[in-house]
């Protein structure tokens, strides 16, 4: 009897090439199964059409450090795919937040100096 085993996972397109740092390439989305039906499932359109059906019906777990870490990896990723002046804002924020967050740390140092001095 023939083992039975998963399909191997159909080739990537030469658009999108195996990432080179030794990760997976990502599974394919259960999209086409469900709300994509007819379409192929190797075209690059339908692909990032998928992926954004995902992004669009995640599900974050609230009020978690876990749901909280998820928010930034969320917002990261977008700003990696914006463009323009999205992205620009995108840096800005981030600009502010990290300055903001080293004059926090600057300015407790400070106070723990200047208390035990």
């Amino acid at each position: 009897m023939p083992e039975l085993h998963e399909p191997d996972p159909p080739a990537r397109s030469r658009q999108f090439p195996p990432p080179r740092d030794g990760r997976c390439p990502p599974a394919r989305s259960g999209q086409f199964d469900d709300e994509l039906v007819g379409l192929d499932p190797e075209d690059p359109d339908a692909q990032a059409f998928a992926a954004h059906l995902d992004r669009m019906q995640r599900q974050p777990a609230a009020f978690t450090v876990e749901g909280y870490l998820d928010g930034v990896s969320h917002f990261a990723d977008s700003a990696n795919r914006a463009e323009g002046g999205r992205r620009w804002a995108a840096v800005l924020v981030v600009s502010l937040l990290l300055a903001v967050a080293g004059y926090l740390v600057w300015d407790s140092l400070m106070f723990v100096v200047h208390t035990w001095l």
